[in-house]
């Protein structure tokens, strides 16, 4: 997990304007979309439209993942092999499963040869969607070691399940709780559906706030409206990094007295204790909340 993902925001591939302004609306990652947010007959012009943008705008400051359209398609294996020549940092790869990463793996490695790029350089996502994909969801991420994180597409998994999405999302408990168990395993992301009312912003600060307390370390974005509720949710507040530091002190004063534990508040300090509050402070820390001597 070398890069913050908070958000990722969606993009339509086929709209030049969007693509223009998508580095500057405050995501850590953009997707720029050639699947669902394209019609069949732009598909082919959103590709060249996208690895255009790709090679002539300035995305550095954010990540920028593509999503291609599935590998059983025809138009799947095409744009990998466009896309991936102007070197995006992350394909993110539909209807993911174990074999089907292993595919991408292999087309990139041969890519990267081609193009003389850094071998591995080019990373994956894979997007869970499917009930087969959700159970082989340890297979899907061992199936490169270019994996990097997983997205939950909750559209898709539930209409696959013939189930309704709601608001209140219990109906991807599971599907939340599994890929954040097993991201978390294999030290990748574990990104959250979208919240697809965009107005509903009580209701997507929830939402955040269940995926967070489930272990998901970040959320897909449809609108850039949704991003400032979404960083504002995964952000360790003020307390939080002033209890983790009292955490720190604490067992440094202990140790200083050769004492192999100690408490707080009446409440025994252990190493999980310790490791989440040092994860913590490298949270505030990353995001700029924080110096080295403490809370700012």
């Amino acid at each position: 997990m070398e890069k913050l993902r908070r958000t990722m925001l969606f993009m339509p591939g086929n709209n030049p304007g969007m693509l223009q302004d998508a580095a500057i609306l405050g995501a850590d990652s953009i997707i720029l979309d050639l699947e669902d947010a394209v019609s069949l007959t732009e598909k082919d012009s959103a590709r060249i439209l996208v690895r255009e943008a790709i090679k002539t705008i300035d995305y550095s400051q954010v990540e920028v993942v593509v999503r291609v359209n599935p590998l059983d398609t025809e138009f799947g294996p095409q744009d990998i092999d466009v896309i991936a020549r102007v070197k995006p940092d992350t394909l993110l790869i539909p209807k993911a499963n174990e074999e089907g990463i292993k595919l991408v793996d292999k087309l990139l490695d041969k890519l990267e040869r081609d193009e003389e790029f850094t071998p591995g350089s080019i990373k994956i996502m894979a997007l869970i969607e499917t009930a087969l994909g959700l159970e082989n969801v340890y297979n899907v991420i061992r199936a490169s070691k270019r994996t990097v994180g997983v997205l939950l597409g909750g559209e898709d998994l539930t209409a696959d399940l013939g189930i309704e999405r709601t608001r209140e999302g219990e109906e991807i408990f599971y599907a939340r709780n599994k890929i954040a168990t097993v991201c978390r395993a294999l030290k990748v992301d574990a990104i959250d559906t979208p919240f697809t009312d965009i107005n509903d912003y009580e209701g997507l600060k929830k939402d955040t706030a269940k995926a967070k307390s489930l272990g998901l370390t970040g959320k897909a974005v449809i609108n850039p409206r949704q991003i400032e509720t979404i960083h504002s949710v995964f952000a360790p507040t003020i307390k939080e990094l002033e209890q983790a530091f009292r955490i720190l002190e604490a067992m440094k004063e202990a140790e200083e007295e050769g004492k192999g534990c100690c408490s707080l508040d009446g409440k025994m300090i252990d190493a999980p204790v310790i490791n989440r509050a040092t994860c913590t402070i490298d949270q505030g820390l990353r995001l700029g909340l924080i110096s080295e001597g403490g809370a700012e």
